[in-house]
């Protein structure tokens, strides 16, 4: 007759071992990687929800990149467009003085040439990323103004804001290069009266973009905003509390070794009781 003895204890000392070991090594992971969550496997609903989430993440954080760099842009030709508006400044004061009849007309013409260049020199310089606001053709491409995206929903259509540039080059409004030199006190006059229509035109385009720069500001702060609070979401679903995980580890290696000890007594009463017969 052939008979089997089972070490009854000996397979649930194991057993509970086997499931120490598991979450010792569950444990060890989420303090590694810094979450609890790092595959479909720990938890599906969460992961997939985490997922969705870091790819909404993701598209905020490219739009808000968008959004600085449009602002950057606008703000380029924004300074410009104040800087032209200060130059026409000075320009009416020269034309003030010279209609007085009070000096040379040919050295107040001579200073308005040079303001001239100096605005002209201000909108070829006025362009950031291969975009100026402040050409006929914005972009090289034809273009009038700029296009930013601001918003990505959830379905992932793409939301916009346009900002028109302010044309200094081809404008009839701005047509600086055709303006009246100034030769004598009725001339000064005429060049006045153009110069007032140029600072007219300079400072609404100067507001204009001043105001568009402000709008791409106040929305990329939103879209940070946003994409911080998601990632805060997604932090509090998958990440690891480094305080919790150390001290389940503590204890999960505190009852990994008292598993092992009992799997080793638990291994030796066979021997010990075929010894006392």
């Amino acid at each position: 007759m052939i008979s089997f003895h089972n070490n009854s204890g000996a397979m649930v000392a194991l057993q509970t071992l086997g499931g120490v070991n598991s979450q010792l090594n569950q444990t060890q992971d989420s303090i590694s990687t810094g979450q609890t969550i790092n595959s479909a496997q720990d938890n599906a609903a969460l992961w997939a929800i985490s997922e969705l989430m870091n790819s909404d993440t993701s598209g905020l954080r490219s739009v808000s990149d968008s959004l600085s760099l449009g602002e950057a842009t606008v703000a380029v030709a924004s300074a410009g467009a104040e800087q032209i508006t200060e130059t026409l400044t000075e320009m009416r004061s020269l034309a003030i003085m010279a209609s007085s009849g009070m000096g040379d007309f040919s050295k107040y013409e001579a200073a308005m040439a040079k303001k001239t260049e100096q605005i002209n020199s201000i909108i070829s310089s006025s362009g950031f990323n291969g975009v100026n606001l402040l050409k006929t053709d914005v972009d090289g491409a034809g273009g009038t103004g700029l296009t930013v995206p601001s918003a990505i929903s959830s379905d992932g259509s793409l939301s916009t804001l346009s900002v028109d540039g302010v044309d200094f080059e081809g404008s009839p409004q701005f047509d600086l290069g055709n303006r009246t030199a100034i030769t004598d006190n009725a001339s000064a006059l005429t060049a006045l009266g153009e110069i007032e229509g140029f600072l007219a035109y300079a400072i609404e385009g100067s507001a204009a973009l001043g105001s568009s720069a402000n709008q791409l500001a106040g929305r990329g702060d939103y879209v940070s905003k946003q994409s911080d609070a998601l990632t805060r979401g997604v932090s509090s679903m998958i990440d690891t509390s480094i305080e919790e995980a150390a001290t389940k580890l503590l204890a999960l290696q505190a009852q990994q070794q008292l598993s092992t000890l009992s799997l080793s007594i638990v291994n030796t009463m066979p021997d010990t009781l075929r010894n006392l017969y």
